[in-house]
């Protein structure tokens, strides 16, 4: 295990019986046991998600997460997940403002790094509006001390690395970005030299994982349920980690690998070859 690298577990990775896009989207382990398992693997960070937050704080209250956290060494913490957040009016509007304000209050709360944000749904919006929007977000988070990072998917409105640093250098936000996710950068076949070539102020996370090269018909399911852990896949992972340790990215990893039967192991089994798998890609 490498103590030169900052791995932050995100939400799914470690979420077990969780189900995405569900009314299920919550762990049935605890918080505190899952902040506590993955300190013992070696993470340095956490990923929360919305509904997991919400289910958490039913029995819970944020000061007493933060002190979770911090007494298990989590520096790095990430709060995912906000949609919507060019919807001008309506119920979309409504939802995105109540998720952005617990999103953002938890930020405060917990000291996040960022608060990932973007499009499930491929979303029909003028650019424009979309710059407008993102501008407006990462100003309404500054007095919450916390990035927002615009995650490139398929599946988004914006679905191209040219059209995400268009969003983010047009807002021109010093506390917006981009979160790179090696699974989206392998599916909409982005050369890892490209990713190498984003500007620093604007690369505010990477996440890596594998898969298949091959896309399975429903790319949704394959997102959520068939990624797998690190080197047990067909993609380059450490070729993707050297081309950007290389590039100088000194920044915290996330692993994210969304895979249905991994969310049906033990907690200390799924933590513990998450961690050993992700550790195993960077130079020891």
């Amino acid at each position: 295990m490498s103590n030169k690298v900052d791995l932050i577990a995100s939400y799914w990775s470690i979420a077990v019986n969780a189900e995405p896009h569900t009314d299920h989207e919550f762990s049935t382990a605890t918080f505190e046991e899952r902040v506590a398992a993955a300190a013992r693997a070696g993470f340095t960070g956490m990923g929360i998600w919305h509904a997991d937050l919400e289910h958490t704080l039913k029995s819970s209250n944020l000061a007493e997460m933060k002190r979770v956290l911090d007494d298990h060494g989590m520096k790095h913490i990430e709060l995912e997940f906000l949609g919507d957040w060019w919807v001008k009016d309506g119920e979309r509007k409504h939802a995105c403002e109540q998720r952005k304000q617990l999103l953002f209050q938890a930020a405060e709360a917990f000291g996040a790094h960022h608060v990932k944000v973007g499009d499930f749904e491929n979303t029909p919006c003028p650019m424009p509006q979309l710059i407008e929007s993102f501008a407006a977000l990462c100003a309404e988070a500054k007095p919450y001390g916390t990035d927002i990072l615009f995650e490139l998917m398929p599946f988004a409105n914006v679905n191209t690395l040219p059209k995400a640093l268009d969003l983010v250098t047009g807002a021109d936000a010093t506390n917006g970005g981009i979160v790179i996710d090696l699974w989206h950068v392998m599916k909409l076949k982005i050369p890892f030299a490209d990713v190498a070539a984003i500007p620093a102020r604007f690369l505010g996370g990477i996440e890596i994982n594998d898969g298949y090269l091959k896309n399975m018909p429903n790319l949704i399911e394959e997102t959520t349920c068939h990624r797998q852990l690190c080197g047990e896949g067909e993609f380059d992972v450490k070729g993707f980690v050297k081309t950007l340790l290389d590039a100088g990215y000194k920044g915290a990893w996330g692993i994210e690998v969304l895979n249905a039967k991994l969310r049906q192991l033990p907690l200390e089994t799924v933590v513990t070859r998450v961690a050993d798998t992700t550790f195993a890609q960077f130079p020891s």
